[in-house]
């Protein structure tokens, strides 16, 4: 029974693949994502500050669409640009070693004649007054060394998605960009304060707590990169 379900799953999987064959791969819709309800969805009403000034007999308004007005997102469903720069470089590297030597002899020579009759008994060479000597030596040496360089220059539009009760702002931003048979996509999600946006209306990746970033892509380029499916089962079912 084992085999006969076997194939049938690489059958249900490459079936599903075939649809794919000489087709581009397709964008990620954005219906029913938190970016659509947030911009599908009425803003929160916003209780009036009786002690605010009246803009009535103002030459200057104080809305976000004014002159002087502030543009920076703060509600949901609004819109604001994540610029991620990562230019990071690591390099580790350590060793370990470890010796130890071990050596015990114990004898009897005389003890009220015991140890000579004992050796009259026991076999030619062998003696009580050596009665147990041990030797014992261990080595131990271990290195490892870690590389690590990346570099990162990417801007994206992220969604404000949800207003939490501390003032955090929840944001989501994905962007596809389709070349040929290759589709490149950037997800980034996270949690930002109004505060660390810039009067540009920009963030910065590194001010964002949580933060999931993901950059990666799809297609036929992606594909023969990546070892095939019996390949990928079978290096974790081998344990050697």
């Amino acid at each position: 029974m084992l085999r006969p379900t076997f194939l049938s799953l690489c059958c249900l999987a490459a079936c599903a693949r075939m649809g794919e064959v000489g087709r581009a791969p397709e964008f990620s819709p954005l219906e029913g994502s938190y970016q659509h309800h947030a911009m599908y969805s009425n803003p929160l009403p916003q209780d009036a500050d009786p002690d605010a000034p009246s803009d009535a007999s103002s030459l200057w308004t104080a809305g976000r669409s004014s002159l002087f007005g502030d543009r920076r997102a703060a509600r949901r469903g609004d819109i604001l640009t994540v610029v991620i720069e990562i230019d990071e470089k690591a390099e580790i590297s350590n060793s370990t070693g470890r010796s130890r030597s071990g050596a015990e002899t114990m004898g009897m020579p005389s003890l009220f004649g015991i140890p000579q009759r004992a050796d009259a008994e026991m076999a030619d060479g062998a003696s009580m007054a050596d009665a147990v000597k041990t030797n014992s030596a261990s080595t131990y040496k271990g290195a490892g060394s870690v590389a690590r360089k990346e570099k990162l220059t990417l801007r994206v539009a992220a969604t404000v998605v949800e207003e939490l009760p501390n003032g955090v702002l929840r944001i989501e931003g994905q962007q596809e960009v389709r070349v040929n048979f290759e589709l490149r996509e950037l997800i980034v999600t996270g949690y930002v304060r109004p505060i660390d946006i810039s009067r540009q209306n920009e963030i910065t990746y590194d001010k964002i707590a949580g933060a999931r970033i993901s950059y990666g892509g799809r297609g036929q380029i992606t594909d023969v990169q990546q070892p095939r499916y019996g390949q990928q089962v079978a290096d974790v079912l081998l344990p050697f």
